[in-house]
């Protein structure tokens, strides 16, 4: 195998090339895979990409996880096809909020979220290797919101693969949901599904489990689990900070609205391979399960309550999983043991000396409804800027929890407040338009099932919908 391989959290399944866990999503144990060894990246190559176009960064910055497993020409001509479907030319516009605080606007994709600059890249990659394969997958994911919709656009009219996107049935917003299911593909089938998005990621992990329904409906995810995703989002932690910090090794700090974790994980990962990053503030709404981990070291599973910014109503973060095996020294069997043990008890607690191997740059905040609202009044008020709810609760919590004024704070935009126009409005008096682009969405005819919460249901459907499509 040449290349970069790549190893489950939970060390029982097997080492793979980037092709394989492309196509894999979730290991066979139930871990998440990860690069062998993270690459680095020069200071030399830091400064080069201060001046270069984000397309030809993100080739440097992926290529070490990709090579062997695709053709270099190949690979940069996906890469710039992805990004070129961006309405920025930057890709990710950097804009000055004062005091040292900035916003990376992450949200000028196809779907107005930072879930297009994953997954645009991902579909075209999985279109790829599955055409040079002779084979077709059938894709399952969970969304809170943005995944589902930016998945379905990447995917849409494959013949390669057969979409389905599992949603929590009314705890979306209006806009996520008919960016769904007013896609009229024959491949992409929308389910609601009667529980929480939590709910949602169990079932499609349990389908991943069950091992004669992947086998014969060869499945593969596209969900924050699947590393490709995390490999592409590290890229825009490099280039902001190559960007702000001149590519001369002055570091930057980020705030990152955090609902599944993998947002931030791409931050570490860039800092793992030698960007300069100082400071992350994971920032949480109600359901904050991820400060609790930060501040106590133990997670306990709650109730999930919603809030004004629906994608971030999680208790469980798939993707803390994978920093667990970084500072648990890559550990597969212990981080196996305390996964089983957080399912069956619904808590756990990991050991002080483990939680301070973050403490010199990670910090968390809390964020209540109220705050989220009253942020999104007073930056509209100072500065005529509108941001969703999610951006609200990261710029809320990189005010309160930064560690150094002198520093670069970058807040990360997630979405485009048209997305959220019920709680930007009320908060900021100012309904936000959609594009021209989506200007008839809430005229488009919506397709879609609502099942229960419940394995037997939502397997039977997908199986059914596929033979039917045969």
């Amino acid at each position: 195998m040449s290349g970069l391989t790549y190893v489950s959290t939970r060390g029982a399944a097997p080492e793979l090339g980037f092709a394989d866990v492309l196509l894999a999503g979730l290991a066979r144990d139930g871990g998440l895979y990860v690069p062998k060894q993270w690459p680095s990246i020069t200071v030399e190559a830091l400064e080069r990409f201060a001046t270069m176009r984000y397309a030809e960064v993100a080739v440097e910055v992926m290529w070490p996880f990709v090579e062997g497993s695709i053709e270099y020409d190949a690979f940069a001509a996906i890469v710039a096809d992805s990004y070129a479907t961006f309405e920025a030319d930057e890709v990710v516009p950097l804009r000055d909020l004062g005091d040292n605080l900035w916003l990376a606007e992450l949200f000028h994709g196809p779907t107005l979220a930072f879930k297009d600059i994953a997954l645009q890249l991902v579909g075209r990659l999985f279109d790829h290797e599955l055409t040079r394969r002779g084979e077709k997958v059938t894709i399952v994911g969970a969304t809170s919101g943005d995944t589902g919709s930016a998945a379905i656009e990447a995917l849409r009219e494959r013949a390669t693969a057969e979409v389905f996107i599992l949603h929590p049935a009314g705890r979306v917003s209006d806009v996520q949901r008919r960016q769904m299911t007013t896609v009229d593909a024959p491949n992409v089938h929308n389910i609601a599904v009667e529980g929480t998005f939590d709910d949602c990621q169990d079932l499609v992990k349990a389908l991943f489990a069950d091992d004669s329904f992947r086998e014969t409906r060869n499945l593969s995810a596209v969900n924050s689990i699947n590393w490709a995703r995390v490999m592409a989002q590290i890229v825009y932690y490099v280039t902001t900070t190559t960007r702000l910090g001149g590519g001369v090794g002055r570091p930057v700090a980020f705030s990152v609205p955090t609902g599944n974790f993998g947002n931030v994980f791409a931050g570490y990962g860039a800092q793992r391979m030698g960007t300069p990053i100082s400071q992350f503030v994971v920032a949480s709404n109600r359901n904050d399960i991820l400060t609790q981990f930060l501040t106590t070291g133990t997670m306990t599973i709650g109730e999930v309550h919603p809030t004004l910014s629906p994608s971030m109503d999680i208790q469980v973060s798939s993707n803390l999983e994978r920093l667990l095996f970084e500072i648990h020294g890559r550990d597969g069997s212990a981080i196996a043991e305390m996964m089983a043990r957080f399912r069956s008890e619904g808590t756990v607690t990991v050991d002080t000396g483990r939680l301070d191997l973050l403490a010199d740059h990670w910090s968390a905040g809390r964020v209540d409804d109220a705050r989220t609202s009253e942020t999104i009044a007073r930056l509209y008020e100072q500065q005529g800027v509108l941001i969703d709810p999610h951006t609200a609760v990261g710029l809320a919590a990189a005010r309160e929890a930064r560690a150094d004024a002198s520093v670069p704070m970058v807040v990360l935009g997630t979405a485009h407040p048209a997305k959220f126009p019920a709680a930007v409005e009320a908060s900021s008096g100012v309904h936000p338009q959609l594009p021209d682009r989506l200007a008839d969405l809430f005229d488009r005819e919506e397709r879609l099932v609502t099942v229960a919460n419940d394995y037997v249901a939502v397997r039977s459907l997908i199986e059914n919908t596929l033979d039917t499509a045969r």
